[in-house]
């Protein structure tokens, strides 16, 4: 056959895409073996009844025709809700497009702001999906990592060594997947001060708002920040909703306008039924406040199931849905461990590497299991852990 684009195969140029050790659980799995799964970002509760409803009812209402690219205005309106009371600044219906998913939006981000050839910093750990992104777009990226011993807080210093004539960009996100890291106020200001001497993009990845343990500081709220910055967000941890497939992108009225094209020859649009099922679900905070408390009790419960483990330290952890231990002086090979893990213990984790080099050394424990299964991944860890180095002499 005649050979595909570079474009497509320059996507994932390694051929690995971080998610091995989480494929590999998940078929065992499926094949019947007594797996915990604890390597992935998916709820294991259901969307809240409410959302659910309000989907059917509109799908019996004969809502399931085209909608407008941006997105229908009462979901608009409701985005632009949400975003107000997420980066502090407020927001109207025009700043908002509506995505298929946080992912989309990020990806929408990335090509309204570089061309190919352009330059963009990473600040790491990352979501596992961020270089893709960038090689999609054929822009150039630099990735920042964030020291472990200083809670993967990111530094202004290491960010300003790292720029270039032709960087346009730089991509955070706070609440961080993997490390749980809640960025400082302090170290946001840094990160605006860099964008606004140097005319940059600022994109911001703020899909586990709601989940931080604390007060959310969006960059967007910053002095001189509303202008220059893309604010990615999701309904699908907040509000229960993965498998929804929906999120918005919050920027500068004329960048929004913009993405409309990119909508255009894309998706065209959203579904109807679920757009006005996700409106719903943001005017009435459905399962918000629910899952958040979820969520930390969670976070609580693996924390101090660690407590004492030998040679665990954990770093990060603050919010989001995942807790982030450091088993380097265990095993500085994060991969090795993970896979050992999986099998003698039947627990699946993701390498920390997955995530960039400023995780290696580590693995990350997705939360989402009930309390007893985690209770019982944390005995299976604390084993594991303890045997390691006896089995590998």
């Amino acid at each position: 056959m005649p050979k595909p684009s570079k474009r497509i195969t320059g996507i994932v140029p390694s051929g690995k895409d971080g998610w091995e050790v989480h494929s590999a659980a998940w078929a065992r799995q499926q094949a019947g073996e007594d797996i915990i799964m604890l390597s992935v970002g998916d709820h294991d509760f259901d969307t809240p009844s409410e959302t659910i409803e309000a989907c059917v009812n509109a799908v019996r209402g004969s809502n399931h025709h085209y909608t407008p690219l941006p997105g229908l205005p009462r979901l608009r309106k409701a985005m632009a809700a949400a975003s107000t009371a997420c980066t502090g600044i407020e927001t109207e219906p025009d700043e908002i497009i509506a995505t298929q998913g946080g992912q989309a939006a990020l990806y929408a981000a990335v090509q309204t702001v570089l061309d190919p050839g352009d330059h963009a910093i990473v600040v790491a750990p990352y979501y596992a999906t961020y270089p893709n992104t960038f090689s999609a777009a054929g822009a150039t990226f630099t990735v920042v990592e964030t020291p472990a011993e200083n809670g993967f807080q990111p530094r202004a210093d290491m960010i300003r060594a790292a720029l270039k004539p032709h960087t346009r960009a730089i991509l955070i996100n706070t609440p961080n997947n993997p490390t749980g890291a809640v960025y400082s106020r302090e170290r946001l200001e840094e990160l605006a001060d860099i964008c606004k001497e140097h005319d940059l993009w600022l994109l911001s990845d703020e899909v586990y708002w709601t989940l931080g343990g604390g007060e959310h500081i969006s960059p967007r709220s910053l002095p001189g920040m509303a202008e220059r910055t893309l604010v990615i967000n999701s309904m699908s941890k907040s509000h229960g909703m993965t498998g929804w497939r929906m999120g918005w992108l919050t920027g500068p009225t004329e960048m929004i306008r913009l993405l409309t094209d990119l909508n255009l020859v894309t998706t065209y649009g959203l579904p109807a039924f679920i757009s006005i099922a996700c409106a719903e679900a943001l005017e009435n905070h459905y399962g918000v406040k629910e899952i958040a408390e979820r969520y930390a009790a969670r976070r609580a419960l693996m924390l101090e199931a660690v407590r004492g483990m030998n040679d665990v330290t954990v770093h990060g952890s603050q919010g989001g849905m995942y807790v982030m231990l450091d088993i380097s002086a265990i095993e500085p090979d994060d991969e090795k461990f993970a896979w050992g893990l999986l099998d003698k213990e039947k627990v699946g984790v993701m390498p920390g590497s997955s995530f960039g080099e400023a995780a290696a050394g580590h693995i990350r424990i997705s939360l989402c299991q009930p309390e007893p299964v985690l209770k019982e991944a944390a005995l299976r860890l604390r084993r594991f852990a303890s045997n390691y180095r006896r089995e590998a002499a």
